[in-house]
Parts: C-alpha cells; structure tokens; sequence
C-alpha cells in the first residue's frame, strides 16, 4: 500500500473511532445531564478532525502547485534540438523520418502485431443511410478490442475517418463519444447522449459524417469504455496505472498511439474503404491523437484537431492559472529534449491538416496556441504547402460544437 493510502486510512480509523468515542460520551452525558461536558468534547474533537486534516508542511520545499520552483529554469533548457529549422539535417524528408524515429523510441516497446485481425461482427442495425456494426478485433498479440463502425450505403470504395474519442475525465465511454451506441445498451446510451450534448452540441460526429457517406470507425483508448478496469471507473487509478505500465518499460499514453496507428492499418484493409482516402479526427485528447497519427502514420492523407493544441512553456508553467498542466495521456517520456508539441505536428507536412481552436478555452492558454500554430505554419510554408495548413478559432470553450464539426467537414470534402 502507498504511504498516502495508509495515511488516508490510518485518518479514516481515528474519524471513527473519535466518532464512537463520541456517541458513548454523548448517552453518558445525557444520562448525568451534564451537556456542558459534552460541549467541551465536541470542541475537542473538531479540533482533532481540523489537525488530521490539514496537510503537513516544512519551512524549506522544492514544489509549488504540482510545479517544481526551478519549472523556469527547465523551460529555459528545452531547446528541441531536433526541431525543422533548429536541428543539422537541411533534406525535408530526411528530417522527417529521424524526428519521427524519434518520437517512436521515445514511445519506448509497441505492443507486439497481431498475425490476424481476426474480426467479428458483435452486433448490426441499420441507420439512416448507413449501417453500423459493433466489432470486435485482435489489435496486437497482448489484446483484443471492441470497436464502433459505420458503412454509408451503396456500392463502391468509400473515404474512411478514424474518429478518435477525447479524454474529459470521463472514462465510461470512449467510442461511444464519437458513435451513437446500439439501442439495446439503454445505460451507455444515456450516459453517450448526455456527453454529446455537454461536449458536441448534443450530435453523434460520426454518425452525421457517415450519412455524408465516410466510413467512420471509432474504438477505445486504454483505460476508457470496454478497455477500463474491472473494479469500475476512477480517474485517479489511470495515473496508477501509467505509472506501473513505465515499470513494464512501456507506456500508456504511447499504446493508445500505437493503437491508432493499428487501427487504421485495420481500417485500410476493409473492401469498402478507398485505403488512399483514409483522414482522422478528433477533440481535445482525440485532437492529440488526431496529428499525433497524422505524423506517424503513412496510411493517414489528412487530419483534423479540434482544442488540442500549445507549446510547452506554456502548457508547463503557473502564470496561465492551470491546476493540471501536463499528464499521463500525452505523457511521452524524454520527448521534450528533442521536440515539442508542434514540432511533432510538422512531421504531417506537407500533409493537409486543420487545426482549430476554441477562444474561451481554459486548457490551452492563447499564448501557446498562437506560438505553436505559427512553428507549424514557418514548416508547411518552407515546403511550399502553406495552403494545406488551416489554423481557425471558434469563440467557444474547451468543446468541439457543430460550428467546429462543420469547419471540419468543409475540410475533409475539399482534401478527401
């Protein structure tokens, strides 16, 4: 057990037993009618629970709001030495494959491939314009995973959308955020409703981009919907968990990439996709994925981030009022020596990709959205490809409303 947990237990034991303590104080003083004794007891106690309570502090201390104090001093040292532009390689493509390079051993061991996808069909009904179907596959040699996808009807080979699901704390769901759940699933469903009309103007994304005639295929990341734990959702335990996938000498933020990446290998094997018109997005954490396989995968023509976007100096710093700044699920170990964020993002170029962010977003201050939107645009424009690189804003919070949904469809028609 944890120090903290025995902590949080040992306080629990005291709370009760204080509380029993109380309780027999409490009926001897009734029966002695003496409340003033009691009184004083119930003063004593608050204060015991006040101490229990209030977190130990020392005079000296090296962090300060989850941040270490010298946070400056680390920021002033990540100069991304592998950065287009900063590192010694002139060769666009050659500079490509060794940031990208990179980033996959900093991803550290992938899990191993599968010999065969090994598909079943879960469940099927027929949509407005469409079918869907719950699938299951064998996504590597470790597991297998379960996945939502839609087929617009008629015949022929049609463009294909990864559609990658967001973060929001909430880890019941996954696909289910991007793909109306099947109507039998009455607890799902009202949970998936309730979400897409708190973060998606109350739509199902891809089931309006499959009656636009996309294949849209959508599967959980590790830890979210039919991929969590077995003992319920907690937030919390994620962080655990990531901490002890690294003791395995792997990481989870870097499975849930190398998934992506898998799956759309998966989704290029399908006989009704067109496998040279196969896009991806995504928003907020899906946003992250979003170019983060745009970047490492050859299989994706284009991409699509909504709300996940900023520079590192930014993201990791006090001054914006940002309690949580980084975390587990974009956390690639060693990757800030040699790139940051839109630097990996380059490595889509001269793909097209559209990047749009949202003006009232508390996550991803201001500051660092412009400053990484324009590394971005300085790499699309030195390969002559500026116009394939939309950077646009909403005037929304931290969400991807129908405004953002239609920017992003407007974009697939004019690149896939």
């Amino acid at each position: 057990m944890r120090k903290s947990q025995k902590e949080s237990t040992n306080k629990s034991k005291k709370y009760f037993r204080f509380f029993c303590v109380l309780a027999i104080l409490h009926y001897l003083c009734r029966l002695m009618k003496r409340t003033t004794i009691f009184i004083g007891c119930l003063l004593a106690g608050l204060l015991f629970c006040s101490q229990a309570t209030s977190a130990q502090k020392r005079e000296q201390f090296e962090f300060y709001k989850n941040m270490p104090v010298y946070a400056d001093s680390l920021i002033a040292d990540m100069t991304y030495p592998l950065a287009w532009g900063t590192s010694g390689i002139k060769d666009f493509n050659e500079w490509r494959a060794a940031a990208r390079a990179k980033v996959l051993e900093c991803m550290m061991t992938p899990p191993p491939a599968a010999s065969d996808y090994d598909m079943r069909v879960i469940a099927e009904e027929q949509r407005d314009g469409y079918k869907a179907q719950k699938i299951e596959l064998q996504l590597s040699r470790y597991y297998k995973v379960r996945a939502l996808l839609l087929i617009p009807d008629g015949k022929g080979k049609h463009p294909a959308i990864n559609l990658l699901h967001d973060h929001g704390a909430h880890l019941f769901i996954g696909k289910e955020k991007m793909i109306r759940p099947f109507a039998d699933d009455s607890l799902v469903i009202r949970d998936a409703e309730a979400w897409a009309e708190n973060l998606y103007d109350g739509h199902f994304w891809g089931d309006d981009l499959a009656r636009e005639g996309y294949v849209v295929f959508s599967a959980d990341a590790p830890m979210w919907g039919e991929r969590g734990r077995k003992e319920g959702v907690d937030r919390q335990k994620y962080d655990v968990v990531a901490g002890n996938m690294m003791m395995y000498g792997r990481s989870l933020s870097a499975f849930m990439t190398y998934d992506d990446i898998a799956t759309t290998d998966f989704l290029a094997t399908l006989p009704f996709v067109d496998a040279s018109r196969i896009g991806c997005a995504g928003c907020s954490m899906g946003g992250y994925r979003a170019w983060m396989l745009a970047a490492l995968s050859d299989k994706i023509r284009m991409g699509a981030c909504v709300c996940w976007m900023v520079t590192s100096d930014v993201q990791l710093t006090t001054r914006y009022g940002r309690g949580e700044n980084g975390g587990f699920a974009n956390c690639i170990p060693a990757l800030r020596q040699y790139l940051d964020y839109p630097h990996i993002a380059s490595i889509a170029c001269p793909k097209p990709m559209l990047f749009i962010h949202a003006t009232k977003d508390k996550l991803f201050p201001m500051p660092g959205v412009e400053k990484a939107f324009g590394i971005m645009h300085q790499v699309w424009d030195s390969q002559k490809a500026g116009s394939s690189l939309e950077t646009d804003y909403i005037d929304a919070p931290h969400s991807c409303p129908l405004e953002a949904q239609q920017k992003v469809l407007k974009f697939l028609k004019k690149h896939l």
